[in-house]
């Protein structure tokens, strides 16, 4: 986040003091009205920490009163409250209460404004703002946060502690890493960016794809094409006991892109009833024919020799599922092809010995931490994916997903449409992320709010490759 602040900084050196709040009040009034919908005779109780946005809290407070809201600032630090904003509260007819009173105030409000701490915020809530927290959150108000939810670490989106719930979440400038990534993007609500002018570096620590960026990323075979021109993908999955992963993996291969998907496993059978257009074998991965990226583990049950002989293909290769159990770590470290490996958030933990609940609680550290061990690019899975490589520079979050998407054999889905982009000629940073964001939308594409099958899930994604495009 110093990034950021130095942009702040840089942007109130040219502007007249004051101005710069004033814009980020204006934004958090109206998207705060528009939340009400009838602002005169609505009540707001506005919790004031001592930082900027608490100052921002204040200013908005001022323009819901004046247009009619009866608005009341909790102070948790009356002495460092902002004077000026303060002063343009009590001006617009605004009253002040103490934090041990508001119990009553909050529990009758039609909108609470969080704006207790900011992005410099550190740890979880202190017992005082804890109490407000829990007050708001028992409340039948709506909860509108001040740049980031007060709890939620913004460089992370780490909640150490007790945190406020926001339906809505208005921050300024940029979106701050916090707010795409679990667990503070669940305290988010409704993410709404407001511009306030800030010039910001190209080079950040966590990029968001969008439309375009997947746009430009997707290969388009050209006039000259063949199917070893557009990439052959390997499948090395499946087994007697789980034949439907070999299946699935290829139903997300053959819409990634590639020319050609090769099946080798025992689930030849399955897979070619299913897609007859897969090129299958049964003599195992180094006799399969020209593979140009291979796809190993998802239902691999115990067959560490074919994730082994996988391992030293001199192509870029995707372990998922059981092949990431059974992968040797030096034989990973050791490739020199692009690596690329697909865990959920348990698996992750297996792999770096901790609990899953630390996991889940630190996800942007844990995908840099595992990409580090493994020198190879790691996808973590999960409500928002997260993609980074082992030079650790900027990592990718993607949220296009659906809760719906957790779902049996979703994940093999995604693996063979990252093999197939891999297979395409994608880096694996650009596999993984294109994956996940065409895989997230082809989930809601499905679901449209019900429940669907992993099958239902690749089936869109070709709509999910059109939709992209649709500018």
């Amino acid at each position: 986040m110093e990034t950021v602040r130095a942009a702040e900084r840089a942007l109130m050196a040219r502007l007249p003091e004051g101005a710069l709040m004033q814009r980020a009040a204006a934004g958090l009034a109206a998207a705060s009205a528009e939340l009400l919908g009838r602002v005169y005779g609505s009540r707001v109780v506005l919790l004031v920490g001592s930082g900027d946005n608490g100052g921002d809290a204040l200013y908005a407070g001022a323009r819901l009163a004046r247009r009619g809201a009866g608005v009341t600032a909790v102070l948790l630090t009356p002495e460092r409250a902002h004077p000026g904003g303060l002063a343009a509260l009590r001006r617009a007819g605004g009253a002040v209460a103490a934090a041990d009173s508001a119990g009553g105030l909050i529990e009758r409000a039609d909108l609470v404004v969080d704006g207790i701490v900011g992005i410099g915020g550190k740890g979880g809530l202190r017992p005082e703002a804890e109490a407000l927290a829990q007050a708001a959150e028992r409340s039948r108000a709506a909860v509108v946060a001040v740049d980031l939810p007060s709890g939620v670490e913004a460089d992370t989106g780490e909640v150490r502690g007790a945190a406020i719930r926001a339906d809505l979440t208005v921050t300024f400038g940029t979106y701050k890493p916090g707010l795409l990534i679990d667990p503070g993007r669940e305290y988010a609500g409704v993410v709404r960016l407001v511009g306030i002018g800030l010039e910001l570096p190209a080079e950040t620590e966590l990029h968001a794809l969008q439309h375009a960026d997947v746009a430009r990323l997707l290969p388009v075979p050209a006039a000259e094409s063949d199917k070893y021109r557009r990439g052959v993908v390997g499948i090395a999955a499946g087994s007697a006991r789980y034949p439907g992963a070999a299946v699935l993996a290829v139903s997300g291969a053959l819409r990634g892109g590639a020319g050609a998907v090769r099946y080798v496993g025992p689930a030849g059978e399955a897979v070619i009833a299913r897609f007859p257009e897969t090129l299958v074998s049964d003599r195992g991965p180094a006799k399969a024919g020209r593979v140009q990226a291979w796809v190993v583990g998802p239902g691999a049950g115990e067959d560490a020799a074919t994730v082994a002989e996988v391992l030293g293909a001199d192509v870029p290769v995707l372990i998922d599922a059981d092949g990431l159990r059974l992968a040797e770590r030096d034989a990973v470290r050791a490739r020199t092809a692009p690596t690329l490996m697909t865990p959920h958030a348990g698996e992750a933990a297996a792999l770096l010995g901790v609990r899953r609940e630390e996991v889940e609680g630190a996800r942007l550290a844990a995908v840099r931490e595992l990409a580090a061990v493994y020198r190879a690019t790691v996808l973590l899975k999960g409500s928002t994916t997260l993609v980074a490589d082992a030079a650790g520079g900027a990592a990718r979050v993607n949220a296009t997903g659906t809760s719906w998407l957790a779902t049996a054999g979703s994940g093999d889905v995604l693996s063979g449409l990252a093999g197939s982009l891999l297979a395409a000629g994608l880096s694996a940073l650009d596999a993984g992320s294109t994956a996940a964001y065409l895989h997230g939308l082809a989930g809601r594409f499905a679901s449209d709010g019900a429940p669907a099958g992993a099958h239902d899930v690749a089936a869109h994604i070709p709509e999910a490759w059109r939709d992209v495009h649709t500018l």
